[in-house]
């Protein structure tokens, strides 16, 4: 054993030397000038206007190192990428493509051109259709970022990637951010991310499996219903809204309400009507208030008890009991004479 992880290192080192990923050259294209040439553009928003045009001089020299012309369209508000003769990287177009959807979604110039390198990508996960309530979204989007940034930094530092959430998008990170719109916190990803960090430097756990020690996370509900079933309780039997009675269905008009005229709230004057629909609303509160207050009472009201026997009630049973006794020894008797 000791053998083996003295060589674990030499292997590491020299699995990573074969697996190393070399640059695309110019001298590694035979085919030369390409054929057709391939075109991309995207809009951006406004307010990207007067960043584009400061940083538009350093988009033209990135990628003008790589044989791809770029326009900037500020009358209809739109980038575009195409090859050129020089263009020698067949890749090299999409990864332009991806430079300026990021520059448009509010990438930095900085950040974005690292697209351009070999080992990296960019994911723009759309997130804005994935929660109808908008406060909800709203506060689901916070999570991602937590308080003063927090959160998305420990998914930087984590995951060695930029993040940025902007409006309804959020650049790289797909799991985390689509778990977080289902309303499972980014906490329990961060933290499974630290376990396999942690785990990942242990030499001996790198042929075993690592379920045994990632946190799993169950839903309330499901745990709920669980407790519920070993308790002997039927699970079925809570929780379940009462569904509300059909109406049954008639192919007349509705009746028609009393009119305006009728009841005089026509001819009235508009301070006159609030103070109407004031006294209104009051007197359905009023009457709410005393129906409320009739319920309460019926708590209060002591059940119906039945009254105390007399003496002379007493008298009376007592002695019905022993005319009965005495009966039911005289007929014995009769049927023990008329045996014998």
């Amino acid at each position: 054993m000791a053998a083996a992880s003295e060589e674990q290192p030499e292997t590491r080192g020299i699995a990573k030397k074969n697996w190393k990923i070399d640059s695309f050259q110019a001298d590694d294209n035979k085919g030369g000038v390409f054929t057709e040439k391939s075109s991309f553009a995207t809009l951006f928003p406004k307010y990207r206007e007067k960043y584009l045009r400061e940083v538009w001089s350093a988009v033209t020299k990135v990628l003008d190192a790589h044989g791809i012309a770029c326009t900037l369209d500020l009358v209809h508000g739109s980038m575009s990428v195409r090859t050129t003769h020089k263009t020698f990287d067949p890749y090299i177009i999409l990864k332009a493509r991806d430079l300026i959807k990021l520059l448009a979604r509010g990438v930095a110039i900085t950040q974005a051109q690292k697209v351009l390198q070999d080992d990296v990508a960019c994911d723009i996960i759309k997130i804005g259709n994935l929660v109808r309530n908008k406060d909800r979204f709203v506060k689901r989007r916070q999570r991602i970022i937590g308080p003063d940034g927090s959160t998305l930094k420990a998914i930087e530092l984590l995951t060695q990637c930029y993040i940025l959430v902007q409006g309804n998008t959020v650049v790289m990170v797909p799991r985390i951010v689509l778990d977080c719109m289902k309303n499972i916190h980014s906490i329990y990803r961060i933290k499974e991310l630290m376990i396999r960090r942690e785990l990942a430097k242990d030499p001996k756990l790198a042929t075993k499996s690592w379920d045994w020690f990632l946190p799993t996370r169950t839903e309330k509900v499901a745990a709920k219903e669980e407790a519920r079933k070993a308790s002997g309780l039927d699970a079925s039997s809570f929780d379940k809204k009462e569904k509300p009675a059909k109406k049954v269905y008639t192919p007349f008009p509705p009746p028609q309400q009393p009119r305006k005229l009728e009841s005089g709230e026509y001819f009235l004057k508009p301070h006159e009507r609030e103070a109407w629909e004031v006294q209104q609303r009051k007197q359905k509160q009023a009457e709410a208030a005393l129906k409320r207050r009739a319920e309460r009472a019926e708590v209060c009201v002591a059940p119906t008890e039945e009254a105390a026997p007399t003496v002379e009630e007493k008298r009376k049973r007592r002695h019905t009991e022993m005319d009965a006794k005495d009966g039911t020894a005289r007929s014995k008797k009769k049927r023990k004479d008329i045996a014998a």
